[in-house]
């Protein structure tokens, strides 16, 4: 489904204009935006428990509901973004653009694999140039 054409600019300010003609923004600190979309995450969460894995996941005498709270998600996404500094567009190509690298579609097209599962990963070390042969420093001697 595509979604209706929107700046998400627009929307960001939007989202703002309707919680500053409210004065919440002493309510509004990253923690708070969090939690509340954590909060509505499990409202989704709680349309869809219990109902099984089957191709149509939202009933339709849920769809109205399931869009509200998704909506909500959205809306306080925007706004924890907005208040924490996150220009959520551009964070988002960066990390698509990550994506992208750790997951070619070469490798992993049709693959619910991990990223650490693919052919030649290799798992980073702690400490650059350490080896696990290096002993740890011998905490009874004696310092100056």
């Amino acid at each position: 489904m595509a979604f209706t054409p929107r700046d998400l600019e627009d929307i960001r300010a939007e989202v703002q204009a309707f919680a500053d003609e409210r004065e919440w923004q002493r309510f509004h600190s990253p923690r708070n935006l969090l939690l509340a979309v954590m909060s509505e995450l499990g409202e989704v969460a709680d349309l869809v428990r219990w109902d099984g894995d089957g191709a149509n996941l939202i009933a339709p005498e849920k769809k109205q509901a399931w869009d509200d709270e998704i909506a909500d998600v959205f809306t306080l996404l925007i706004r924890l973004a907005d208040r924490s500094g996150v220009d959520l567009t551009a964070a988002f190509a960066r990390k698509l653009a990550k994506a992208r690298l750790k997951y070619p579609v070469e490798e992993f097209r049709g693959s619910s694999r991990k990223y650490n599962e693919a052919k030649g990963f290799v798992t980073p070390t702690a400490h650059e140039g350490s080896t696990s042969d290096q002993k740890a420093p011998d905490s009874t001697v004696d310092r100056p």
